[in-house]
C-alpha cells in the first residue's frame, strides 16, 4: 500500500469536539459532483472549486464517498489502495488542498472507509492468487475449498448482496468470499495483519487532517469462519430478513458480537487526536443492535436507516422518531437522520411512490409504471426535509437534494454502470439513477458539471434544477435549504423534543426545548396552525392554514 508523509497535522484543537452531535453533513459522491478537468468524471479539484456552494448552503461538514484508486466495479467501493487517490480523480496533494480549503471555510471533512473488502486488483489479493492455497497471503482473505466430488460447488449457500453466490472460484480450484461484487473479495478480520493495516490507514488520514470517517458495511467485517462453515438454509434471504433467522449477534457474517472489538480498538486511535476524530457506522441492522456501534467507546454514531425506510405516514414516522431518539440516548450518542444517499431512490421521487411499489420493477419500467408527479414529489420532499432538520441529532444530506433533484429512472440500459445490473442478470437496474452528475448551470454540455459531457447522461429537465436556476430565487428548493440550515444553527440547543397529542389525524407536531415548534401535515386536507410566529414553511400557507404535505417551523 502507498504510504506518504504529510508535512504537519492540522491543529483542530480550538474546534468543538462534540460538533458532530447536531451537525449537518453533506455527502459528496466525487465522480458526480463537479469535473475540473473536463473528462466527464468528477474529481477532487472539482469538489474544491465548489466548496463555496457547501459553505453558502450552511452545512457543517462534507462526507466524501470513496476517491481511492479503483476499477469502479462498484462505484469506487472496490478499493485498490486505501492510502492514495485515484489518478482520474486527482492526487494526494489535491486531497490536501481540498481539506485545507474546507477547513478555511469552516467545513469538516469526513472520508469513506471500506474495511469489509478490497478490490481484486489490490496488491494483497494479487499476492494471494499467486501464493496459492494454504499461504499466509490467502489468510488475509476468506479462501475455502469447494464442496462436491471435485470441489466444484461453492463452500456454502451464502448469497451476494448484488445477486448470485457470494463465492467465486479461482483457477487453482479454491473459492473466495465476496459478499458484494466478485471484484470485491472479503477480508479476513481474524488476521492480525488486516487489523494492523487498517490502524495504519486510520492514522494516515487523521494525520492529513481528516475530521472523521464513515465506515462502509460496518456490521459485516467479522465472520464465523470455524469449520465447517454454516449454511444459511434460506439463501434467498438477505439483510435484516436474514438476521431475523438467528439469535442477535450469531449470524455467520452479519452483525456478529465480535465486530465490536474492532471498533473499540479504532476508538483508541481516534481519541488520541485533538479533538477526537468522529466516526459513523453504516450498519443495516435493527435499531437495538445498531446503537451498539454508536457507543462512545466505539464509533459514536450509526446511520438510522429505519427513518429512511419509513413511508409518508404520521403514525409510522412518530414511532420511528421516538424509538430512534430513545436508542441513541441509551447508547450515549445522538440520533442520525437521512432521506437520500448514493444507494437509494432519491426521496423527491421515492416519497410519492405507492407504498407497495417494487422499486426494482419501477426502475425497469423507466419510471413509468407507475408514473410519478414530480411537483407532488418535490412538495413532499421539501416537507420531509424540514421535518428531518427539526429533529434533534445529526442530519445527513445527499448531494443534489438541496436542488430537489428527482431520481433519473429513465437511464438507457446501455449506459448503466452499477454492477447490480449485470450481477442480477438484468433483473435489477441498480443505483445509477441517484448518481447522475449534478447540474450547476442551465446550459452547457453537462449543465456546468464540467467542460465536456458527463459519465452518466443528464436529462434535459435538469436545467430547471440547476444551482444557477435557483440561486437567489425566492421559494426555490435551494433557498429553502439555505434558510432552513441558517435557522437551524440558531434554533438548535437541546437534544430532546415533546410530542403534541391534540393534533388532527395525519399531523405530526412537536416542541423543541429550545423554544420552537415543528408541524408537518401528512394528511390530504389543510389544517389550522397552532399559535406561534411562522419562521419557515416548506410551501406557502393556504389562507393561514397548513396545506397537505407541508411542514412549518413556529417560534413560541
Amino acid at each position: 500500500m502507498t504510504v506518504r508523509s504529510t508535512a504537519s497535522t492540522p491543529d483542530l484543537s480550538s474546534k468543538d469536539p462534540n460538533w458532530w452531535r447536531q451537525a449537518v453533513i453533506y455527502q459528496v459522491y466525487p465522480r458526480s459532483f463537479a469535473d475540473a478537468d473536463g473528462d466527464g468524471l468528477g474529481d477532487l479539484r472539482g469538489v474544491t472549486q465548489r466548496l463555496t456552494h457547501l459553505a453558502a448552503l450552511g452545512v457543517d461538514a462534507l462526507w466524501l464517498s470513496p476517491f481511492y484508486p479503483s476499477e469502479l466495479a462498484d462505484g469506487g467501493y472496490d478499493v485498490d489502495d486505501y492510502r492514495d487517490v485515484d489518478p482520474r480523480l486527482g492526487t494526494l496533494d489535491d486531497f490536501d488542498e481540498l481539506a485545507a480549503e474546507a477547513h478555511r471555510l469552516g467545513l469538516k471533512v469526513i472520508v469513506d472507509l471500506v474495511p469489509n473488502h478490497t478490490s481484486h486488483r489490490h496488491a494483497w489479493f494479487r499476492e494471494a492468487l499467486a501464493a496459492g492455497p494454504g499461504s499466509a497471503a490467502r489468510d488475509r482473505y476468506v479462501f475455502r475449498d469447494g464442496r462436491g466430488a471435485h470441489g466444484e460447488l461453492p463452500p456454502t449457500d451464502w448469497q451476494s448482496v448484488f445477486g448470485g453466490s457470494a463465492w467465486q472460484r479461482v483457477p487453482d480450484g479454491q473459492w473466495y468470499l465476496h459478499l458484494f461484487a466478485p471484484q470485491q473479495p472479503d477480508l479476513n478480520w481474524e488476521n492480525e495483519q488486516v487489523r494492523a493495516d487498517f490502524r495504519t490507514t486510520l492514522k494516515f488520514w487523521c494525520d492529513r487532517g481528516v475530521d472523521g470517517f464513515r465506515v462502509d458495511v460496518a456490521h459485516a467485517l467479522v465472520k464465523d469462519l470455524t469449520e465447517p462453515l454454516r449454511d444459511l438454509g434460506a439463501p434467498e434471504l438477505s439483510g435484516e430478513a436474514a438476521l431475523a433467522q438467528f439469535a442477535p449477534g450469531t449470524h455467520p457474517f452479519y452483525d456478529r458480537d465480535d465486530v465490536h472489538e474492532v471498533y473499540r480498538d479504532w476508538r483508541k486511535i481516534l481519541d488520541a487526536y485533538t479533538p477526537p476524530r468522529t466516526a459513523v457506522a453504516e450498519a443495516w441492522v435493527p435499531g437495538p443492535r445498531r446503537v451498539l456501534y454508536a457507543r462512545p467507546d466505539e464509533l459514536g454514531q450509526a446511520f438510522n436507516f429505519e427513518y429512511l425506510q419509513t413511508g409518508w405516514d404520521a403514525a409510522e414516522l412518530r414511532e420511528v422518531i421516538t424509538g430512534s431518539l430513545a436508542d441513541a440516548r441509551a447508547a450515549g450518542a445522538s440520533a442520525t437522520w437521512v432521506l437520500s444517499n448514493h444507494d437509494v431512490v432519491r426521496h423527491a421521487t421515492r416519497l410519492v411512490l405507492p407504498p407497495d411499489t417494487d422499486t426494482d420493477a419501477w426502475l425497469l419500467s423507466g419510471g413509468r409504471a407507475p408514473a410519478v408527479d414530480p411537483a407532488a414529489g418535490l412538495r413532499r420532499a421539501r416537507a420531509a426535509t424540514l421535518l428531518m432538520l427539526a429533529l434533534p441529532g445529526s442530519a445527513y444530506l445527499y448531494q443534489g437534494e438541496e436542488l430537489g433533484l428527482p431520481e433519473v429512472a429513465g437511464l438507457p440500459t446501455e449506459v448503466l454502470q452499477d454492477p447490480i445490473w449485470e450481477q442480477t442478470g438484468h433483473v435489477r437496474k441498480g443505483r445509477d439513477g441517484c448518481r447522475v452528475p449534478l447540474p450547476w448551470t442551465t446550459e452547457g454540455p453537462s449543465y456546468g458539471f464540467g467542460a465536456g459531457g458527463a459519465w452518466l447522461p443528464q436529462p434535459p429537465d435538469f436545467a430547471a434544477y440547476a444551482v444557477q436556476a435557483q440561486d437567489g430565487v425566492a421559494g426555490s428548493t435551494l433557498e429553502l435549504y439555505r434558510t432552513a440550515l441558517r435557522l437551524r444553527r440558531k434554533l438548535l440547543a437541546g437534544e430532546s423534543l415533546t410530542w403534541s397529542d391534540d393534533v388532527p389525524a395525519g399531523v405530526l407536531r412537536f416542541d423543541r426545548s429550545d423554544g420552537w415548534r415543528c408541524v408537518t401535515n401528512l394528511s390530504g386536507t389543510a389544517v389550522d396552525l397552532p399559535a406561534g410566529e411562522v419562521l419557515l414553511s416548506s410551501a406557502p400557507l393556504e389562507d393561514g392554514r397548513l396545506g397537505p404535505d407541508t411542514t412549518v417551523w413556529l417560534g413560541l
